[in-house]
């Protein structure tokens, strides 16, 4: 074990200079510093007028796709749930009416489909474990909320609308 007088470092005890006296090599030093810096770029963005450039394999906000005609592409494998490292993606599945087959392109479909982005880290595993690409990570940001019931989006927050039927806002 060492004792506290080998740690220990030494200081130098010698008298000050003249020089080190008035402190003024130090200010000249420091002002140099600062100077320098005036001129260099700067790297603060003002958002949003400026928008700095993401990386190409940048991960943001989870999109439900849907194909060419308008159908949603999930079938409730549960593939992107299992994959979650966090444990972020709820899902329940359930099956179409009768009658109603010849209108989707899977009899099961995403009857709940959660994602609660406090948990979300970003990994990109539910879009690789996908086979029909019904997930992808956008190149937006989550946007900022004040309450944590905020952050977990729904179905009908991730799904992209469909073209072909419109949705109408009721006033």
């Amino acid at each position: 074990m060492q004792t506290l007088t080998n740690r220990a470092k030494q200081v130098d005890r010698r008298p000050m200079t003249f020089m080190e006296k008035l402190y003024l090599p130090a200010i000249l030093k420091g002002m140099g510093i600062t100077l320098s810096h005036i001129f260099k770029k700067k790297a603060t963005v003002n958002y949003p007028e400026e928008k700095r450039p993401f990386s190409p394999v940048f991960r943001g906000l989870h999109i439900l796709n849907r194909d060419e005609e308008g159908r949603e592409r999930c079938t409730a494998c549960g593939l992107c749930a299992v994959a979650c490292p966090a444990e972020a993606i709820t899902m329940e599945a359930a099956e179409r009416l009768p009658g109603e087959e010849h209108l989707y392109r899977e009899e099961k479909y995403a009857a709940r489909y959660e994602i609660n982005m406090l948990r979300c880290i970003f990994c990109g595993f539910c879009e690789e474990a996908c086979p029909k690409q019904a997930i992808y990570m956008s190149e937006t940001f989550a946007p900022a909320n004040y309450q944590r019931k905020g952050f977990i989006y729904g179905k009908e927050d991730l799904l992209i609308p469909d073209p072909k039927h419109p949705i109408t806002v009721k006033k």
